[in-house]
């Protein structure tokens, strides 16, 4: 089989970020995941609070001619070394992904953004499309606004981990990149209907989003509205700018069948160059262990970012999520191959964390010793059982194009977040190329 299927979840995963399932030839029920989490983006307009908090402060700026469409093309290839007895992978990779942006007239627009992946392993290849976005918004006055059709909402200020992103769940067809930012911008959207009101020092959001399947769709080109409105939600958010520079954002979710979360979010910069942010999010819940008990549960991620004079950044979080497995309950489990892996599985569609405690270090540095080379470095760790993976990316930009070339390694005793997963390494060339 060419790419890995994660249960239920139907999501394709490039072998670098997951690959095959260490026990796929003995359990049937066997799925693999890895812990990746997503990076806080710059929505689309009106896409956070945060964002339109700075339009309100902001004074108007000069129009800027830009173009309503963008797209670019990628192709990769690779290679992935795998532990003993697996044989090692040739994988490959081409894309294409645009983005319409456009206004209807001066009070409508429409946005659709989609992908599409032909994922190559050994030589087969599978087709997989990921409609992101397709809504109009409408700016009913300079206040307020109303948007209709599916949004891909991202909440959330950490890197790594975002407990207050709850529209993630079950958002992943393929998974080309464990970087945190490709993992946020290449997911499902969810069809919704979102209103926003905005004055000076504040922004309140409402969102609600129907239930319009009940299961997900593996076919190629499907919508699957089953993984994005599987459940019938409500997001309420409000910002509120306390102090000059601090706005911290406050959210409730309603959700069919589960007790209201809350959420906070918040950020302030530090000093010149150190920024810091948390976000919790809480309520009652079961956690993924099947029969598990409704009870309280709190997720937490907590950080800073220091920019050097030299454009290189260094971010540093701490993870925590409360339904998770405590380091006895980890250990118990991987006794159980079969619900070992159908727990990985649930985890990676809802984007947690395995274990409850987990660290990670990101590392940026524009301009890195010659013009146009980026280097990029992520480091996480689990604080259960100690595994730890390593990505690197080393891209260079032309005018229009990129060059990158990639690295992941991932260690850790056996049954452990990293160590279970069957590659110990991998790399990749990509060139991505902007029309």
């Amino acid at each position: 089989m060419m790419v890995h299927w994660h249960g239920v979840s139907n999501t394709r995963v490039m072998l670098p970020a997951f690959g095959r399932d260490a026990q796929a030839q003995k359990q049937s029920s066997l799925a693999g995941m890895v812990a990746v989490f997503i990076a806080l983006l710059a929505s689309p307009c009106w896409a956070s609070d945060a964002d339109a908090l700075s339009l309100a402060d902001q004074a108007a700026q000069p129009v800027v001619a830009r173009s309503d469409w963008q797209i670019f093309t990628e192709g990769m290839l690779g290679h992935v070394n795998q532990r003993a007895p697996w044989d090692d992978i040739r994988i490959s990779r081409a894309s294409v992904d645009m983005l319409l942006d456009t206004a209807i007239n001066p009070e409508w627009r429409f946005t659709l953004a989609n992908r599409v992946d032909w994922l190559g392993q050994n030589g087969r290849y599978e087709v997989v499309n990921t409609f992101k976005e397709g809504y109009v918004s409408w700016q009913a006055s300079p206040n307020a606004a109303l948007d209709l059709g599916r949004i891909n909402l991202r909440s959330g200020v950490a890197l790594g981990y975002n407990p207050t992103d709850y529209f993630k769940v079950g958002a992943l067809r393929s998974v080309v990149s464990i970087a945190p930012s490709s993992l946020r911008e290449n997911r499902l959207g969810v069809g919704m209907l979102r209103g926003q009101w905005v004055w000076e020092g504040g922004a309140v959001n409402a969102v609600f989003a129907p239930k319009l399947a009940d299961q997900r769709q593996s076919a190629a080109f499907s919508p699957d509205w089953g993984a994005s409105n599987s459940v019938s939600r409500y997001l309420l958010t409000s910002s509120v700018q306390l102090l000059p520079g601090f706005a911290p954002q406050f959210l409730l979710l309603g959700e069919q069948g589960q007790s209201p979360q809350v959420g906070i979010n918040a950020s302030i910069l530090a000093g010149d160059a150190l920024t810091l942010y948390a976000e919790y999010s809480g309520g009652r819940s079961a956690a993924l262990l099947p029969a598990a008990p409704v009870s309280w549960h709190s997720r937490l991620a907590a950080g800073g970012t220091y920019t050097f004079t030299n454009n290189l950044s260094l971010s540093l979080e701490y993870h925590y999520d409360g339904a998770a497995l405590n380091q006895s309950q980890w250990r118990d489990l991987w006794r159980n191959p079969a619900d070992y892996w159908a727990y990985r599985s649930a985890v990676f569609n809802a984007q947690s964390l395995p274990t409850q405690h987990a660290a990670m270090s990101f590392i940026t540095w524009r301009d890195a010793g010659f013009k146009a080379l980026d280097l990029n470095w992520m480091l996480r760790r689990d604080l259960v059982d100690q595994s730890w993976q390593s990505w690197l990316e080393a891209r260079y930009h032309f005018e229009r194009m990129d060059w990158a070339l990639q690295w992941q390694y991932q260690n850790g005793a056996p049954g452990s977040q990293y160590g279970a997963l069957p590659q110990r390494h991998s790399v990749q060339a990509v060139v991505k190329y902007f029309f």
